[in-house]
């Protein structure tokens, strides 16, 4: 699938601004500089709304709050107290459900709830989760065939926990641009024997990385917690009942086109609002299936049908995906676009670039784990990070998260 020119659908969505950073698209269609006035608080701007939606909201009086719109936007403002009232309003108001609903869910504060991985729990509240890398394959562009045996896979797992994983993802198929599909048989010889071996000397959760409902289902049984799929369940449709079914939990990405073609021509009208709808729809799909909120992460798809520029957009606003309700994990490490923007690297050189990458998406707000190949190197990275995120007050009472060595 290929993205258009075609004005993607209008769909109610909300995104908390800074008040200081005035080059949002909406002022270029004609919302004025001093649109919120002597406000002080937070803004929200409203896009996707039809007509009668954006005259409803800019109709409904609720005090202290201040809006101002143009074409399908609106922007808001006040405190965040008034703004939540303001959605609340909308709420009971058929035709603004969805404005309510959205208004909410940005305004919402705090980490969010523990994903529940059969028995096991991840918490988000302290520190942002790390997933670390496995990749049993031979092609994959960072790592492929640098673990090709049970024995060194194994052996490269039990080092990623000694480093600090707080839970592993393996995977059997290249999703590598251009990467071509793998048989059935194949991925199932090459990820069960590793993940039943290392099921019986670790505890750790264990992420099985396929789109195919028989490896996850092969992979569930053999240990696995979680099933990461790339399209969202949408290659396989069957993986979301197997996943449900046997307890486990779910991470679910989004995707333009599959891995041989998706770099060929990827397009968004807006890729922050796409993403967002198309992981809302998987969402959707989890759900329908079985699987409760609470056992379902999401991931923005980074690198996954994107060009560089669509990459940096999505991780500069990966705060507004928070109107899911769900964990955010993102894959950044080791890509190609960090190579590009870093002066040219190649996959093993790109570790540097990759913390970075990590610690801005922790300061937009829009993630509570990452998939990476360094993990110690992560996990210092994301010390810092985790305690500038999260520093309150004047510093004095603050006490940052616990040292990683």
């Amino acid at each position: 699938m290929r993205g258009t020119d075609e004005a993607a659908p209008a769909r109610p969505l909300a995104r908390r601004l800074d008040q200081g950073g005035l080059d949002w698209p909406s002022l270029r269609m004609g919302l004025r500089d001093d649109a919120l006035g002597d406000v002080v608080g937070a803004s929200l701007l409203l896009t996707g709304l039809d007509a009668a939606q954006r005259e409803a909201v800019l109709a409904l009086a609720v005090a202290g709050v201040s809006r101002t719109g143009a074409r399908d936007a609106v922007l808001l403002g006040g405190s965040v107290e008034r703004l939540r009232e303001f959605g609340a309003e909308c709420i009971e108001r058929t035709l603004l459900v969805d404005v309510g609903v959205a208004v909410g869910r940005v305004l919402e504060q705090g980490a969010p709830a523990p994903l529940i991985l059969r028995g096991r729990v991840l918490d988000f509240a302290e520190r942002t989760q790390v997933m670390g890398v496995l990749n049993v394959t031979p092609d994959s562009f960072s790592d492929g065939g640098a673990h090709a045996t049970t024995a060194q896979a194994v052996a490269h797992a039990l080092r990623l926990i000694d480093e600090g994983a707080d839970l592993l993802d393996i995977g059997g198929e290249s999703t590598r641009p251009g990467a071509a599909p793998v048989g059935l048989d194949e991925e199932l010889g090459r990820v069960i024997p590793v993940i039943e071996a290392l099921r019986a000397q670790s505890a750790i959760p264990i992420s099985i990385d396929t789109t195919k409902a028989e490896v996850a289902r092969a992979a569930l049984a053999a240990g696995a917690d979680l099933v990461n799929d790339v399209s969202g369940f949408t290659f396989d449709p069957a993986i979301a009942g197997v996943t449900a079914a046997a307890g486990a939990a779910a991470c679910v990405q989004h995707i333009q086109g599959a891995p041989q073609t998706m770099q060929a021509d990827p397009r968004y009208r807006d890729v922050v609002a796409e993403v967002m709808w198309g992981l809302e729809e998987a969402l959707v799909r989890a759900l329908a299936a079985g699987l409760p909120r609470e056992r379902v992460l999401v991931d923005p798809g980074i690198g996954f049908g994107k060009t560089a520029a669509h990459n940096l957009m999505l991780l500069r606003r990966l705060g507004d995906l928070r109107q899911l309700g769900a964990p955010i994990l993102i894959g950044t490490s080791r890509k190609a676009f960090l190579g590009r923007l870093a002066g040219g690297l190649a996959p093993d050189q790109r570790g540097a670039p990759s913390l970075g990458s990590i610690a801005a998406a922790v300061m937009t707000g829009g993630v509570d784990m990452v998939r990476v190949h360094d993990v110690e190197a992560s996990r210092r990275a994301l010390a810092v990070a985790d305690a500038v995120a999260r520093a309150r007050g004047g510093g004095s009472a603050f006490t940052p998260p616990s040292s990683v060595g």
